[in-house]
């Protein structure tokens, strides 16, 4: 078929479309074709006026894709609780650019330990209703892509609010008092500064394995706090994850890996949420609460078709001004406080913590309810334009090497129509076969369709 030649106006005609900037295209319709960004985008790459490195999906979905350039303000003078003298570590994958929390310990008498928690003070910059605060709530969260990242606010607020990017810095501090069963017997938050050395989380690990402290007890004390929340019915889910990256010569998917640090630093972040939560509920202030209701079956085991039927039966995370329980973490009370650089509403937490520790008024539950429902709905657009350029660059992947064999097992069926997942690509497609969930097979991937965000999984047998 000999392909067309398009005017300049056709091709903005058509990259419209694709984008998602219009409802049809007289191009498309003069060729004979349909009128969906699909097929625009298929007919772009066609003519090579796209290259497969092209992601529209932030587009289509209104997410945006331009750098905050908004002026930073400096930090003001006020008095902070001085926490310099304990250690405080920041670990993260490598390569991480917005380290925005770190954790530390401190020993108590009775037997307590102090964790501390410390959270970039980007509240102390972004104050309600300000330009910053604005143009975050209208992004509702950074923009991760395999190709690049847009931040909800400008590089130069996170290079000036990073924790361990300076020798000191400024912090919103949450501090738990936990017994050797993980209780807590006295919460806290603070304005702090505080000292930050920064580690990988294979760093980290490796001070861990060599029975360093204070990765020994950090550890103790996130193993009895997760026992303590699936004592209360938290449901623990693993499924395998990857790292998708792509630049425009290709892309590359590589498993993430799972130190127990990785889960030592999650758990620490979890109680932070909780010991914000329980301040925030003690104190009348109206705060996102994390809610989520109750799972919808009791799924047991550790097969991936277990954890696979354990994720299905969780429902969505809902966020409102007054406390609920949070079913899937096993708490009573939960907030998201540890990523204000990243996620807007943990940015509405901290603005309300740090407004009722400096003696200004919070605001009320409707307008906290406001923002949470204008963040959500710009947020979810961010979430799945992420998602479906990490699946499109999967497929890239995918397709670079069409005679690799895959391991992948079956971890769900519907009649005739089972569910594969491919471990390695943390990738799941339908499969008609008959094989129940649990069956190990060995597939190739064939037919990538990028505009589409299809592939086929054929069987392997005899080699």
């Amino acid at each position: 078929m000999t392909l067309p030649e398009l005017t300049p106006a056709q091709r903005t005609d058509v990259e419209l479309l694709a984008r998602g900037k219009a409802e049809k295209s007289r191009t498309l319709r003069e060729l004979g074709q349909t009128e969906t960004p699909e097929a625009a985008h298929a007919l772009l790459l066609r003519l090579g006026l796209w290259t497969e490195a092209r992601t529209p999906y932030a587009d289509r979905l209104g997410a945006a894709l331009t750098p905050v350039t908004l002026p930073v303000p400096d930090f003001a003078e006020e008095a902070r609780l001085d926490l310099t003298h304990l250690e405080a570590f920041a670990i993260d994958d490598d390569g991480n650019r917005d380290p925005d929390d770190a954790v530390g310990i401190e020993a108590l008498p009775d037997g307590l330990t102090r964790l501390w928690v410390h959270v970039a003070d980007v509240s102390a910059l972004v104050t309600a209703d300000s330009p910053l605060d604005l143009e975050a709530r209208a992004r509702g969260a950074t923009l991760y892509l395999p190709d690049q990242t847009i931040g909800m606010l400008p590089d130069e607020l996170v290079e000036r609010t990073g924790l361990g990017l300076h020798d000191t810095m400024p912090a919103l501090s949450i501090s738990l008092d936990l017994d050797s069963d993980g209780n807590a017997d006295a919460v806290d938050v603070c304005l702090s500064r505080v000292r930050v050395t920064r580690l990988t989380y294979s760093q980290a690990q490796g001070r861990l394995d060599a029975g360093t402290e204070p990765f020994l007890t950090l550890a103790r004390l996130a193993r009895a706090s997760r026992d303590l929340r699936e004592s209360e019915g938290a449901l623990s889910i693993d499924l395998p994850e990857v790292r998708v990256k792509a630049d425009a010569h290709g892309a590359e998917v590589s498993p993430l890996p799972k130190p127990e640090m990785r889960f030592v630093v999650q758990e620490c972040m979890t109680l932070a949420g909780w010991g914000a939560a329980i301040y925030g509920d003690d104190h009348s202030i109206a705060l996102p609460f994390a809610t989520q209701d109750a799972p919808t079956r009791d799924v047991r085991g550790d097969t991936l078709p277990a954890q696979w039927a354990r994720r299905r039966t969780l429902a969505r995370t809902r966020f409102q001004p007054s406390p609920g329980p949070h079913h899937g973490m096993g708490l009573e009370l939960y907030v998201q406080a540890t990523s204000p650089m990243r996620r807007y509403l943990d940015l509405v937490v901290h603005q309300q913590l740090r407004s009722h520790l400096t003696g200004t008024e919070p605001l009320g539950g409707k307008a906290v309810a406001a923002r949470v429902a204008e963040a959500q709905m710009n947020a979810d657009a961010t979430r799945q334009a992420e998602r479906l350029s990490r699946k499109h660059h999967t497929l890239r992947y995918v397709a670079a090497q069409p005679d690799r064999v895959w391991d992948a097992v079956i971890v769900d069926r519907r009649g005739p129509q089972a569910t594969l997942l491919i471990p390695d690509l943390a990738y799941d497609l339908p499969l008609s076969t008959p094989a129940p969930a649990g069956t190990a097979l060995r597939v190739r991937l064939t037919d990538v369709d990028l505009p589409k965000l299809t592939v086929r999984a054929r069987i392997v047998t005899g080699e």
